[in-house]
């Protein structure tokens, strides 16, 4: 069941999976405030069903671990700080975990990072145009589903400081 909470900025290159717990809890409700929205999915019924809901029209799967690098420590980390990196979409990001965890941050109303801890039977739903960011935990594995409207678009708009 994911567990959501303010990120404490304590983070640096070195230790960005670390969980970085605040103390601070936020709720589901404050999230949807944002609108983020949250499910626990059980099932593939259930998967099905909000995508016909949302009319998510086609899906993938992907494993990111270490592996699927080639034990390539170098392209690992490269291709975690380039998830890391503040961005958002003009489409939804939908994620099912089906296996593993992983961290998406999400920017509140006043610049705050929420930090959503997902594993597995955790779905969350990104709007177009939130600042977010992503990385996997120190487990370093997930098996997630995204979900699409149409045809996939990854142009990422990085946040400019």
């Amino acid at each position: 069941m994911v567990q959501l909470y303010y990120h404490d900025n304590q983070d640096t290159e070195e230790n960005f999976t670390d969980d970085h717990n605040s103390g601070v809890p936020v709720s589901v409700e404050e999230l949807a405030e944002l609108g983020v929205i949250y499910r626990h999915v059980t099932s593939q019924e259930e998967l099905d069903a909000l995508a016909t809901e949302r009319e998510y029209k086609n899906r993938d799967k992907v494993h990111l671990n270490l592996e699927t690098f080639k034990n390539d420590v170098d392209a690992y980390n490269a291709k975690m700080k380039q998830f890391y990196t503040e961005h958002y979409h003009e489409d939804e990001e939908i994620r099912y975990i089906v296996d593993g965890e992983g961290f998406f941050d999400v920017r509140n109303k006043g610049d705050k990072w929420i930090r959503a801890k997902l594993s597995k039977n955790d779905l969350l739903i990104l709007p177009e145009g939130i600042y977010h960011r992503f990385t996997l935990t120190n487990a370093r594995e997930v098996t997630a589903i995204r979900l699409f409207k149409d045809e996939p678009k990854w142009e990422a708009i990085n946040r400019v400081h």
